[in-house]
């Protein structure tokens, strides 16, 4: 049974760069440990985690560099937007991430932070190998390509 896809009002933040630079291996959906006035403020959709990345220390993950910004209400309650963050994922989930990333080189990028059907805070974690500059601009043409092809594509079908 397929998932249902997710709406565009669901996401918190979204890395777009993300699958240009880095070659996308697998993803997996982890969990967030987070306070109260960081779900208040990812509702709002001001995170950004473009140049946040996760990594595997003493038997954990965590999303190192993703900016939260304070919740204006919260006063003295609100939390560090820069904090580090812990990910809620399965232990065999854990050793398979932190096995790629120790192995084979591999980089864990975030793709983008959502709220799934239950109204939790999940993130969509990749395990991504980075792309040189000969493969970055392939990506470029290809996606030039295509963009041209649905313009043709498009006049074609006015005539």
């Amino acid at each position: 049974m397929a998932k249902p896809a997710k709406s565009k009002s669901n996401i918190a933040a979204e890395n777009r760069k993300a699958r240009f630079n880095y070659e996308i291996v697998d993803t997996l959906e982890a969990g967030l440990v987070l306070t109260g006035t960081e779900v208040k403020s990812l509702r709002l959709g001001k995170a950004m985690i473009a140049e946040s990345y996760a990594t595997e220390e003493d038997g954990e993950i965590w999303l190192i560099n993703s900016y939260v910004p304070e919740y204006l209400q919260a006063n003295r309650f609100n939390h560090e937007p820069k904090r580090r963050r812990k990910l809620l994922v399965h232990k065999t989930q854990r050793n398979r991430l932190a096995g790629a990333v120790q192995r084979d080189g591999m980089t864990l990028v975030p793709l983008k932070i959502y709220f799934n059907d239950q109204g939790r805070a999940k993130l969509e974690l990749a395990v991504a190998r980075g792309k040189n500059a000969p493969d970055k601009r392939e990506s470029m043409k290809e996606r030039d390509w295509n963009r041209q092809k649905q313009r043709v594509m498009k006049e074609a079908g006015r005539d």
